[in-house]
């Protein structure tokens, strides 16, 4: 069983940073850590996959953002501390949602939820 805890969010004005992290625990087999993503959810909203990394190799990574997060997010993980980070630079009121951290539902079947962590851009 493996459990996934975000924290890091919370209130902050437009164009302010926020920095969420992600801390794994339980048995995780180092390829199982290999590609992982950040989801966020808005009330009355899917989850949407917001970011995500693949490793690729020792330093190769592959990463792909949304639309309406590129050249403002991004994503990075340490895999020796199986965790995950998303800097988010230039907020808007419109990335308000509760933010959660798991396996990239795109290649690899998901583990269970974690509670994920409130964002709130508003002035």
């Amino acid at each position: 069983q493996v459990q996934v805890v975000e924290s890091g969010g919370g209130l902050v004005q437009p164009g302010g940073s926020l920095r969420l992290s992600c801390t794994t625990s339980g048995t995780i087999r180092s390829n199982s850590f290999y590609a992982m993503a950040w989801y966020r959810q808005a009330p009355g909203n899917e989850r949407e996959l917001v970011a995500a990394i693949t490793s690729g190799g020792v330093s190769n990574y592959l990463e792909y953002y949304v639309d309406s997060v590129k050249g403002r997010f991004t994503i990075s993980k340490d895999n020796a501390k199986k965790a995950v980070y998303l800097q988010m630079n230039s907020l808007k009121p419109e990335d308000t949602a509760v933010y959660y951290c798991n396996r990239d539902r795109r290649v690899v079947s998901v583990w269970a939820w974690g509670r994920g962590t409130q964002v709130t851009v508003s002035s």
